[in-house]
């Protein structure tokens, strides 16, 4: 499947700046949904693959042209897999990354580090149009551990809070280059790119 552009089915700057990055040396122009007006989609699949297809459809039918829906979170072992699909309104429809990274550490508190094991986890969903039967479906996962405090200035989310013990880093202390190499987001992106290739 040959693809010059696609909307990407979300409003956050941050995905949105991390797709055009990891999208750029394949020549596939992003386009942001608001560029076409699309209205959020309200998110009530159970799964995130369930909600990166509803978002991608909604986008897919309004802007008349391929859509990607991401739908992606943190799974928190300790949490019985909270957030989840809920990580972006963990604590509250509106709420800020701050916000939603002072509940995680309230509700973390007195877990001991050895049971603070985590996975980002990323599910892609593309469809070629609205009504395309046989959405392209890419997933990645990234396995890390919870600190007890932020550490690190970049990225977005939960990253200066998720530690990954290989790399000895938080993925807010990454750049984006190498992110994108380890990521969540960046494997199911190679796992879609090796799709439309196919």
């Amino acid at each position: 499947m040959a693809l010059e552009q696609l909307v990407l089915a979300s409003g956050n700057k941050g995905k949105l700046k991390e797709f055009r990055h990891l999208f750029k040396p394949l020549h596939i122009q992003v386009h942001t949904q608001a560029d076409f007006k699309v209205a959020p989609v309200a998110e009530t699949g159970l799964t995130f693959v369930e909600n990166a297809l509803l978002k991608a459809r909604a986008a897919a039918r309004t802007a008349k042209m391929p859509a990607l829906g991401d739908d992606s979170g943190l799974v928190v072992e300790a949490l019985k897999g909270q957030p989840g699909i809920y990580s972006a309104r963990f604590a509250g429809e509106n709420a800020s990354d701050r916000d939603n990274n002072d509940l995680l550490l309230e509700k973390l508190s007195g877990v001991i580090p050895e049971r603070r094991s985590a996975t980002f986890y990323c599910c892609l969903v593309l469809l070629r149009h609205h009504r395309d039967p046989a959405p392209i479906i890419a997933t990645g996962s990234w396995y890390g551990t919870i600190l007890e405090a932020p550490q690190g200035r970049g990225g977005f989310g939960y990253d200066p809070l998720f530690f990954d013990p290989k790399l000895g880093t938080t993925a807010a202390e990454l750049s984006m280059a190498e992110k994108g190499q380890v990521s969540h987001r960046g494997q199911a992106l190679k796992a879609l790119i090796e799709e439309l290739k196919g």
